[in-house]
């Protein structure tokens, strides 16, 4: 499970979809900015995105007429925000909709919204000690906003302050119950080790969406995401088939169906399916998929080289001003780099060393090392919340037993393979050293 990239999409679930016109260029003074990007392959012959065009030149106009208007500039960022989840081209819309925000911002410096979903991008940016001083500047301005304390959450589960974090979820749950606030509820009981109750809460946010639409189906997604991680791969294949049926363009469902098959040993059929998602959207996670195929099949070479792809992909995102040193950690790894994985790593653990994942890459890295002493530090701070989470359960396993505790070592191993029997391949294939 990546629990980074599950909350990065929970981080603003927008229902007002507008748009800017192609012809438009980024001029602050005259109030227009980028242009939208157009839509590649099935995302393209939706049915959402003429509509999405034709109020595109509408609100474009808008801005043209009068650079003051505020209110049309903020809807314009909402329509980044939301092509940037619907098309993956992070790079492109979150500078852009930074420029838009700030914009606002220097015209009225107390703008809640503008705040609020600045604090927003800069989560989706993975700046999360910036998105935690934004978002708290626009708690002061609006105290009552439901959206806000899902910004606070999402900022403090990534910092590890985790006791804050629900503090911020259950505030929004009184202000503003529904699929935003049912999914960070599930996100912090998988963290806090009931999976059950984690569930629960996803399904709870996945009917509270409208079938079919953008967050219904993320909802949907984690849902399945979900099952599969704990095993149950009756239900999430049946889950991910069900938004494919709503909403045939979502690529990360597509991509869910292909590690269920990859899971049954269908391996032709899961690169079909992945390429397929690939097609739809250039998401580095599809392509980490490709590679665990590739490595259930035998073929190590393919396994490194869908990584030396997805190196590339992350450095373009970061690029962009995107940190993404934990993602580039893993995929080094993988490489054999383990010099550059450390570098990366590092930097991670240095910007939130009380997150979960940020300590359970460091110590993963620390033990390719060969650093086990090290390696058990930063692992022990990863499971210290109970985790049930079987990869994280199933590395703090092989660690404690590489750093002499056998026994425990075991333990969590055999408790992993319980929960989850359907790991990448490498982590299994070290799992029955212990």
């Amino acid at each position: 499970m990546k629990f980074l990239s599950k909350l990065i999409f929970a981080v603003c679930l927008l229902t007002c979809i507008t748009a800017c016109d192609n012809n438009a260029q980024t001029k602050k003074d005259t109030g227009s900015f980028m242009p939208l990007k157009a839509r590649n392959g099935e995302l393209a012959k939706s049915e959402e995105w003429p509509v999405v065009q034709q109020k595109a030149q509408g609100l474009n106009e808008k801005i043209a007429k009068d650079p003051s208007d505020l209110k049309s500039k903020l809807l314009l960022a909402q329509l980044y925000m939301q092509e940037a989840r619907i098309t993956g081209e992070h790079p492109y819309y979150y500078p852009a909709t930074l420029t838009i925000l700030d914009d606002v911002l220097s015209r009225d410096a107390n703008n809640f919204e503008a705040l609020a979903y600045k604090a927003s991008v800069e989560l989706s940016l993975h700046h999360f000690a910036d998105a935690l001083a934004t978002g708290s500047k626009a708690k002061k301005i609006n105290a009552s906003n439901g959206f806000i304390f899902g910004v606070l959450c999402d900022a403090n589960v990534e910092l590890g302050n985790y006791d804050e974090a629900v503090k911020m979820s259950e505030q929004m749950q009184a202000l503003r119950p529904g699929l935003e606030s049912y999914s960070r509820a599930s996100y912090l009981r998988e963290i806090y080790g009931n999976n059950a109750a984690a569930i629960e809460a996803m399904k709870m946010a996945y009917n509270a969406g409208l079938p079919g639409s953008e967050e219904a189906s993320w909802a949907g997604n984690t849902l399945a995401g979900l099952y599969e991680s704990t095993g149950d791969l009756k239900n999430a294949e049946n889950t991910y088939t069900q938004i494919l049926t709503q909403r045939p363009s979502y690529a990360f469902a597509m991509a869910g169906l292909a590690r269920v098959e990859k899971a049954k040993g269908n391996y032709d059929k899961a690169l079909a399916m992945l390429d397929k998602a690939i097609a739809m959207m250039p998401e580095f996670s599809f392509y980490e998929d490709k590679a665990d195929v590739y490595a259930a099949q035998g073929q190590p070479e393919k396994a490194k080289q869908m990584y030396t792809e997805v190196i590339g992909m992350l450095n373009e995102d970061a690029a962009s001003g995107h940190y993404a040193d934990m993602e580039l950690a893993k995929a080094y790894l993988h490489t054999g780099n383990m010099d550059k994985a450390l570098e990366h790593a590092t930097i991670e653990y240095k910007r939130r060393p009380e997150n979960i994942d940020a300590n359970s890459t460091m110590g993963w890295v620390l033990y390719q090392k060969g650093e086990y002493a090290k390696a058990k530090e930063h692992m022990q701070k990863a499971v210290r919340m109970n985790t049930q989470n079987a990869e994280l359960l199933c590395k703090a396993g092989i660690i404690e037993a590489a750093a002499g505790n056998k026994a425990k070592g075991t333990e969590w191993v055999k408790k992993a393979m319980k929960i989850n029997p359907n790991m990448p391949e490498d982590l299994k294939a070290k799992a029955k050293t212990v």
